[in-house]
């Protein structure tokens, strides 16, 4: 699914999409539905790190700007992370993504390293590694900044499309889903 907001702050749904597995060429394919809908461009595109979105992006949109999900990223580096470290590791990814401006964040990153690299170093890796696309949200303001730096409105509109769901074990074609999801995200439009 692919949930847009305005210049007015208005969120709306530009599309949904049934497939088997999401990686670049499914993504293309929806970019490019997008694209022949009237979507002319996308200033800023939130995403978690599903693999081929950030390329398909950049290949349909190219001046798009593209800013990983932040709760997903610090959820991932603290998958593995021993529960007498967690509280320690998260406060120092905050001082990361919490800071005032990217400069800052990166020094902060950089201390993240070298106090957890001997422990954990996939997470100073994959910070890393994806810095570009997670410091996009520094160049806003604060309340654009809430706005970007996560994809807490989609996960919320597929938390209430999974509750129309659930209860349901099969549906008979995909149309009968996507009418049941359709009216799914009418009801949530209005409100």
């Amino acid at each position: 699914m692919a949930l847009g907001v305005n210049f007015e702050g208005q969120k709306e749904v530009l599309g949904l999409w049934i497939s088997e597995n999401e990686g670049a060429k499914f993504w293309m394919g929806a970019l490019n539905d997008l694209r022949g809908r009237g979507v002319e461009d996308i200033l800023i595109a939130c995403m978690d790190g599903l693999t081929g979105f950030s390329e398909a992006v950049r290949a349909v949109f190219p001046a798009t700007r593209v800013q990983l999900c932040i709760v997903h990223m610090a959820r991932n580096s603290t998958k593995y992370v021993s529960y007498k470290d967690l509280k320690k590791v998260c406060a120092d990814l905050k001082a990361v993504y919490a800071a005032a401006d990217e400069g800052a964040a990166r020094d902060a990153l950089e201390a993240f390293g070298r106090t957890w690299d001997a422990k954990y170093p996939m997470i100073y890796r994959s910070w890393d590694e994806h810095w570009s696309d997670l410091c996009e949200y520094f160049k806003y303001s604060p309340e654009i900044r809430r706005a970007i730096y996560t994809t807490n409105a989609i996960e919320s509109l597929n938390y209430q499309l999974r509750k129309v769901t659930k209860n349901r074990s099969t549906f008979s074609t995909d149309e009968a889903i996507c009418k049941i999801l359709y009216l799914a995200i009418r009801n949530a439009s209005e409100k």
